[in-house]
């Protein structure tokens, strides 16, 4: 994606709380999660809105060993 569509309705955000629970918005996307932790990756699910239809997903955030995050982020369905 680029950074246009990611800061679409404002700059993108990820939000990793420590009660296994976090925030996401990018794009049209505005979504909660619900967390599972390891060492250096945190796990999530997702369930939000995109352009007002209703998206779940799934994902993670791993950091790296060069102190930045790599995040995958799956829409279920194919959304």
């Amino acid at each position: 994606m680029d950074r246009g569509y990611l800061d679409l309705g404002g700059p993108a955000t990820i939000t990793i709380g420590a009660d296994n629970q976090g925030e996401t918005a990018f794009g049209a996307l505005q979504a909660g999660l619900d967390l599972g932790y390891g060492t250096s990756l945190v796990f999530f699910t997702w369930f939000g809105f995109d352009e007002m239809d209703e998206v779940t997903g799934d994902g993670s955030a791993e950091l790296l060993d060069n102190g930045s995050i790599e995040i995958t982020f799956a829409y279920h369905n194919g959304r």
